[in-house]
């Protein structure tokens, strides 16, 4: 096109047509036909404008031009037994989601706090770790949950009640016995 804008005024037939085609680039007079994404919508972003040919249906949700529903429906649920948010499934809004869920997990962490006080415990260590999925519909990386791992340490004399600490120190004492022999009596 640049070069046909060039040769306007060099005059005759072909200037005139080269600049009719310039000024009337794109308008052949035949409407595009409108792509259709999977589900059999027309593929549109949000503003009703069809989408360039070079984008498909997956890099608009990327992008952010068509919504995701993926996305748009997910709900995260709390599968432990600890009375903690979330044990009913709930939406959250996708730019919240890390921050929900960092603080769903710190909950758990404070219930191990709580718990090691009330039974003379010692928290020795307490992490977080966040998952990630793939959307399967725009491709997005999201948060998909999260996991908390505690280690509690109890007193001796609770070890004593443990049934299974019980067991394990039987066994040790029965591994012992008879191993020293005085043979000068």
């Amino acid at each position: 096109m640049i070069g046909g804008v060039g040769r306007i005024g060099y005059g005759g037939n072909y200037g005139s047509v080269a600049a009719a085609q310039y000024m009337f680039a794109g308008a052949t007079g035949v409407e595009e036909e409108v792509r259709k994404g999977s589900d059999g919508k027309p593929l549109v972003d949000k503003s009703g404008k069809p989408l360039p040919p070079s984008m498909d249906e997956r890099q608009a949700k990327r992008l952010g031009k068509m919504d995701c529903e993926a996305c748009k429906n997910r709900k995260y649920q709390d599968g432990s037994d600890e009375q903690v948010s979330f044990k009913s499934a709930a939406k959250i809004n996708p730019a919240a989601v890390e921050a929900k869920v960092r603080g769903h997990e710190q909950e758990h962490v404070a219930n191990a706090y709580d718990k090691a006080e009330q039974e003379g415990g010692k928290v020795l260590q307490a992490s977080v770790r966040l998952k990630y999925a793939v959307c399967p519909e725009c491709g997005r990386s999201y948060c998909a949950g999260g996991e908390t791992s505690t280690m509690i340490r109890y007193p001796k004399e609770q070890k004593k009640q443990n049934p299974y600490e019980q067991n394990h120190l039987a066994m040790g004492q029965e591994a012992f016995r008879g191993n020293n022999m005085d043979a000068a009596v």
